[in-house]
């Protein structure tokens, strides 16, 4: 039988790994190079950080990555080609991108209004 705490840790390196390799993915790595790399990631952490008691702020999935940033900064609405070569991802993985970035940076200055 599997205790709850055990159940939680599964769910996080779980999401973790799903959550990594659908990034991977986006950006043109193949599929089974994106779940080496996610399942690579939530090994570490385990192994690494296993033990530790972490506290991550609500707000932390709303804050932008550097990268993010400046794709954005460099991003007039016309330039993708040009951006998916300058950061070497493919060009949907940059729309999907900077989809996600905007969505971000909009509730990083405006809020969530339902929370």
């Amino acid at each position: 039988m599997t205790s709850p705490m055990e159940a939680k840790r599964a769910e996080l390196l779980g999401d973790l790994a799903a959550h990594t390799t659908a990034v991977l993915q986006e950006l043109g790595v193949t599929d089974d190079l994106a779940t080496h790399a996610a399942a690579a990631l939530a090994d570490h952490l385990a192994s690494h950080w296993g033990g530790q008691v972490i506290s991550f702020p609500k707000d932390a999935s709303y804050r932008l990555a550097e990268r993010e940033r400046a794709i954005l900064a460099a991003f007039t609405g016309n330039n993708y080609a040009e951006l998916a070569k300058a950061y070497n991802i493919t060009e949907r993985g940059l729309r999907k991108l900077i989809a996600r970035a905007l969505i971000r940076q909009r509730d990083l200055l405006q809020g969530n209004l339902f929370e």
